[in-house]
């Protein structure tokens, strides 16, 4: 039990700080780039800063989802960031209490 401590406690570290890397980096350029995606779609469809209704949408959905995709890098990576260092943590805390116990005997 006492192994996945470490794991767990990284892994909230990590989503903690992949969440604010999101709100301070990833914001911003998730809209930027969706927003640059949504108007190379909305650019088939024909002059994309027109006044119809279709383009607009287009343009709104793909920021949102830059967004998402950018929340979900973030939070994901960081979160598997923090549980790769916490799982390496723990094989080094039991390899040393190994050690520690051959040396005793």
């Amino acid at each position: 039990m006492e192994t996945r401590e470490m794991k767990k406690k990284g892994l909230y570290v990590g989503t903690g700080m992949g969440l604010i890397l999101f709100v301070l980096v990833g914001f911003f350029s998730g809209s930027v780039i969706g927003g640059m995606i949504g108007l190379k779609m909305a650019g088939v469809l024909g002059i994309p800063l027109n006044t119809a209704l279709l383009p607009r949408v287009i343009v709104a959905v793909s920021m949102v989802l830059g967004i998402m995709v950018s929340a979900v890098t973030f939070v994901f990576g960081g979160g598997l960031l923090g549980w790769t260092a916490g799982a390496v943590i723990d094989a080094v805390r039991s390899s040393a209490e190994v050690a520690e116990a051959e040396a005793v005997k």
